[in-house]
């Protein structure tokens, strides 16, 4: 029975694969279990090795939060064949965060690392890794956010975004049914502005979710770039 267990495991297939960059074998480790558990291969290589990025088809890339990681991505970023690929972070604050939007990170793993926490990351994220866009229709994100409202401007970061609005975090106090304008920009989407609604909000979470106004024709560049996104 035991080697039966370990045959059937070490012929199982993975469509996609994650790399794990610079990553401390406690991480690599907990992180490859949650992956694999959907099917998702792991590669991890180290900060020397990583131009593989650039050469070879990665569905993923985990990547530790900070100033090394920029000519990571920067030369994944430039790769045909990862320009669109799921980058998770792991650590770091949430400005060193906000610092990697340029290339389109879109979720991060919180230190330290826990494993309900990690696994419940991959499993929300693990649809658009897999290339199952149909059973996801909001891409997660992180990039930073101006909004206005009134006379008041602040600023909150994206969690994930739709053709149809997006959710955010923020230290500023919002309410349900609340007008805003937000201001954004992604990856190959220029700086646009888009009128909204708060339509809920989560203060314990500083979460609020914003619902684009469907009379603003600005709203339709969001749609293409998701669009675009989905069909990479």
């Amino acid at each position: 029975m035991g080697n039966s267990l370990v045959a059937l495991s070490s012929t199982k297939k993975f469509s996609a694969r994650a790399a794990l960059v610079d990553l401390q074998e406690s991480s690599r480790s907990m992180l490859s279990e949650c992956f694999r558990q959907f099917g998702i291969d792991v590669v991890t290589m180290t900060g020397e090795n990583s131009k593989r990025l650039s050469k070879e088809k990665f569905e993923a890339c985990v990547i530790r939060v900070g100033s090394e990681a920029e000519n990571v991505l920067e030369s994944a970023r430039g790769s045909r064949s990862n320009n669109r690929m799921i980058i998770y972070g792991l650590g770091g604050s949430a400005k060193e965060a906000l610092k990697l939007s340029r290339y389109g990170l879109n979720a991060v793993f919180q230190e330290p690392l826990e494993r309900p926490a990690a696994l419940k990351l991959v499993k929300a994220t693990q649809m658009l890794v897999l290339h199952e866009f149909r059973r996801y229709v909001r891409i997660p994100v992180i990039t930073e956010v101006s909004l206005i409202s009134g006379q008041n401007r602040f600023n909150a970061s994206s969690v994930e975004l739709s053709t149809g609005g997006m959710s955010l975090k923020s230290d500023h106090v919002v309410a349900n049914g609340q007008a805003v304008e937000v201001s954004f920009a992604l990856l190959t989407l220029p700086r646009l502005w888009v009128r909204g609604t708060v339509i809920w909000h989560k203060p314990t979470q500083k979460a609020f979710g914003v619902r684009f106004d469907a009379k603003d024709d600005r709203r339709l560049r969001v749609k293409e770039w998701v669009e675009s996104y989905l069909d990479c």
